[in-house]
């Protein structure tokens, strides 16, 4: 059984994750929001409803993996940058201060005398980075359960956003808050109003995950969503701790997952991939999975084939190998698998389009038979009433494209290196 989060100060090692669900039911609904990449990435240095539409390219949200900067041997966030080209980081977690609704880091830190977080997100700026703030995960009092309406925790939340002049916010709503109903309409109630009054913020809603999709209480947290009428970037669900074996397992969840949100929302199958977000765990899991180098580069397959709108992992801090003994058992600081430093990283960096500074380059969508040289047939033009989803092609100025993610009218000429065409090669 996990634990709560320590304390703050820590302890030397802090549990490693909190996403371990108590029973995987079979019953699975999902709702996915906003097209990946659909919505820019918001400049929160004005008023929150002044917001504009800037960033590093909501591409880079949805790719950043979590970091503890406080808790579990905090790697140094430039140097990961250095060694692996990765532009954000999903900072974890923010909790309520005892039974108050007073946001704090891991629930203890109140954010109002915070001094630590700001030197590493100026730190992760300074190089041309952002990050994005998670509150909830596993474990403690979420800001659900203590602020009492969706306005009340909306206002704890807005604190958060203000004072680290946030462009994205991760809801983790899992256990025990994910099984109160109050708490839950007060989160996803605050997600709507954030959305709301910050035009533009990147907001992803990440959930457990089962072999089935997601569990009946994930179905509960989705249909209050839509009950609400509240669409976020994506909703990613979890799939690992609840009797996965591989990456297989994992993509069979997130194409089970694909089918419940095509069968609730009507919409077709590359629309459904558009609204899907997956988040992983590296190395040994809590569970005793073991989750590899392959099994990453497995789902990163999938994902950009199919056009997924999220790709993460916990954690940053574990994304080392075990001083002595490979696997020493569970780490929050450590991998428990034979690796390299930063390798689970790379993949996040490559479903954003980038390529690592080592290691092998970005994968091709699957099917993808173009080539960065020479001349081939040209693909159908590029239509600016058209939308595209992953893996599509089109070609445009004697150039033939293919799509990262899902995207409308975004010339393929003008997208760039970190823009959501990637340039094939001439064509005839």
């Amino acid at each position: 059984m996990e634990r709560a989060l320590p304390p703050h100060p820590p302890a030397v090692d802090a549990p490693p994750r909190r996403r371990r669900p108590r029973r995987a039911l079979a019953v699975a609904l999902s709702v996915f929001g906003l097209l990946a990449g659909g919505v820019a990435a918001v400049t929160a240095s004005g008023p929150a409803n002044a917001a504009t539409t800037d960033g590093i390219g909501s591409n880079w949200y949805a790719s950043a993996p979590y970091l503890m900067p406080e808790d579990n041997s905090p790697p140094d966030a430039a140097a990961v940058m250095d060694a692996t080209g990765q532009k954000a980081f999903q900072l974890a977690f923010i909790l309520a201060q005892g039974s108050s609704c007073t946001p704090a880091w891991g629930g203890t830190s109140p954010i109002t005398s915070d001094t630590t977080m700001p030197a590493v997100i100026q730190t992760i700026r300074n190089k041309g980075g952002d990050v994005s703030v998670s509150v909830g995960g596993y474990g403690g009092t979420k800001l659900g359960q203590t602020c009492g309406t969706p306005e009340a925790t909306a206002a704890a939340y807005q604190q958060v956003v203000t004072k680290y002049n946030l462009k994205a916010i991760d809801f983790d709503l899992e256990e025990p808050e994910y099984e109160n109903t109050a708490a839950i309409h007060n989160e996803i109630g605050a997600a709507r109003i954030l959305q709301q009054n910050n035009p533009g913020i990147y907001i992803s809603v990440t959930t457990a995950g089962t072999n089935a999709g997601t569990g009946w209480f994930g179905t509960q947290m989705l249909q209050e969503a839509k009950s609400q009428g509240f669409t976020p970037n994506n909703f990613s669900i979890m799939p690992f701790d609840g009797g996965f074996s591989g990456a297989a397992a994992q993509t069979d969840a997130l194409t089970k997952f694909n089918q419940i949100l095509q069968s609730t929302f009507g919409w077709n199958e590359a629309t459904a991939y558009a609204h899907e977000g997956v988040s992983m765990m590296n190395g040994r899991t809590d569970a005793a999975e073991y989750f590899k180098q392959a099994d990453f580069q497995t789902v990163l397959d999938f994902a950009t084939a199919h056009g997924l709108a999220r790709y993460t992992y916990w954690s940053v801090n574990r994304d080392r190998q075990c001083p002595g003994t490979v696997d020493p058992g569970l780490s929050g600081s450590c991998s428990s698998v034979a690796q390299n430093d930063w390798d689970f990283t790379k993949f996040t960096v490559r479903f954003a389009g980038a390529t690592p500074p080592t290691g092998p380059a970005s994968p091709s969508p699957s099917g993808s038979s173009s080539s960065s040289t020479g001349t081939t047939t040209c693909s159908p033009v590029w239509l600016p009433t058209t939308t595209y989803v992953g893996g599509d092609k089109a070609s445009y100025n004697g150039h033939n494209y293919h799509a990262k993610w899902w995207t409308l009218n975004e010339n393929p000429s003008s997208s760039g290196q970190w823009g959501v065409w990637a340039d094939d090669g001439p064509c005839t």
